[in-house]
C-alpha cells in the first residue's frame, strides 16, 4: 500500500509548528494507525489449517508402509530416480521423504550409491517398547475415567472386526485394526495426539511385530486386546496396567526367536548375540 493510500502518513507533516507534547501525541496516534493496517495485511496472508498432505507426506507414507510391512525388507536398495518415476513425482519430494526416513533409522543414505533399507536393530526395538509402554499405561488409566458407552461400543466393534480378520489370515488388515484399537483408547482418554507420539516411536517395533503376526500371533494379540478392554470396562487401573505391560512386553520375549528365523533382517551386532 502506497503512502497516498494511507492518510495517517500526513499526520507527520501536520505537526510542524505545534508544541512538542502535541507533536508526540499525534505521531503516536499515526504509528498506531499504521500498525493496525499492517496487522490487517498480515492476517490476510494466514495459511488455512486444513490443507491436505503434501506430495512429500504422500511419498513418505508409501515408503514407510512398505518398509514397516516388509514389502521393502531390510537390504532393499532404493534410488530417488526410480521411486520418483514409479510414483510419477519429481525427485525433490522423494529426497525429502528419504531424509525423514533416514532420521527415523529406516534408510541408510550413501552419497553416490544406492540408498538401502536398514537392518532391524534389537536395541531400537527395546527402546521403542519402553517409550510406548510408558505412554500407553498413562493413556489407558486416563481412559478409564473418561470412557463413555459410545467409546466402549467403538472398541467392541473393533474387536469384532479383529475376530473376523483372524479367520481370513490377513496380516495387513489385523495390523491396521490393531493400531486403530490403541488409537481409539488414546482418543477416549482425550489425548488423540498421544497416538502420533506413539506411532513415531513404535515403528521399529512394528517391523518385528509384523513378522510375529502369524495365525498364533494374531490370536494372542486379539486375546490381549480383549483383556485390556475388560479392564477398561471394569475401571480397574491395576488390571489395565498389567494388561498393557504384558501385551507390549511380548515382543521382548519373542524377538530372539524371530531374529533366529529371519537372521538376515537383523543388523550384524544382533546376529552375534
Amino acid at each position: 500500500m502506497s503512502t497516498t493510500e494511507r492518510p495517517e502518513i500526513d499526520k507527520f507533516t501536520a505537526t510542524q509548528g505545534l508544541p512538542l507534547r502535541q507533536k508526540h501525541s499525534i505521531i503516536l496516534a499515526a504509528l498506531d494507525a499504521i500498525g493496525d493496517v499492517m496487522e490487517q495485511e498480515l492476517k490476510l496472508q494466514a495459511l488455512t489449517p486444513d490443507r491436505g498432505p503434501s506430495v512429500t507426506d504422500i511419498v513418505y507414507r508409501q515408503l514407510y508402509d512398505g518398509i514397516v510391512c516388509l514389502d521393502m525388507p531390510p537390504g532393499t536398495k532404493l534410488s530417488e530416480a526410480d521411486v520418483a518415476q514409479k510414483l510419477a513425482v519429481s525427485r525433490q519430494p522423494v529426497r525429502d521423504a528419504f531424509y525423514r526416513l533416514s532420521q527415523q533409522g529406516f534408510l541408510l543414505i550413501r552419497p553416490q550409491r544406492a540408498t538401502v533399507v536398514t537392518q532391524i536393530s534389537t536395541a531400537a526395538v527395546h527402546k521403542a517398547r519402553f517409550i510406548r509402554t510408558a505412554l500407553e499405561i498413562e493413556t489407558c488409566c486416563t481412559a478409564i475415567t473418561k470412557a463413555t458407552s459410545a467409546d466402549i461400543m467403538r472398541l467392541e466393534e473393533n474387536l469384532r472386526l479383529q475376530k473376523q480378520v483372524l479367520n481370513s489370515g490377513s496380516r495387513d488388515d489385523f495390523h491396521e485394526l490393531d493400531d486403530e484399537f490403541h488409537a481409539t483408547i488414546c482418543a477416549t482418554a482425550g489425548h488423540p495426539e498421544v497416538w502420533t507420539l506413539i506411532k513415531d516411536n513404535k515403528a521399529h517395533m512394528d517391523r518385528v511385530r509384523y513378522l510375529s503376526l502369524d495365525k498364533e500371533g494374531t490370536q494372542i494379540a486379539y486375546d490381549e486386546h480383549c483383556e485390556i478392554l475388560k479392564a477398561l470396562i471394569n475401571k480397574d487401573k491395576t488390571k489395565v496396567t498389567e494388561a498393557i505391560r504384558s501385551h507390549l512386553n511380548r515382543i521382548s520375549k519373542s524377538i530372539s526367536t524371530i531374529r533366529a528365523e529371519h537372521i538376515n533382517y537383523f543388523d550384524e551386532e544382533d546376529r552375534e548375540l
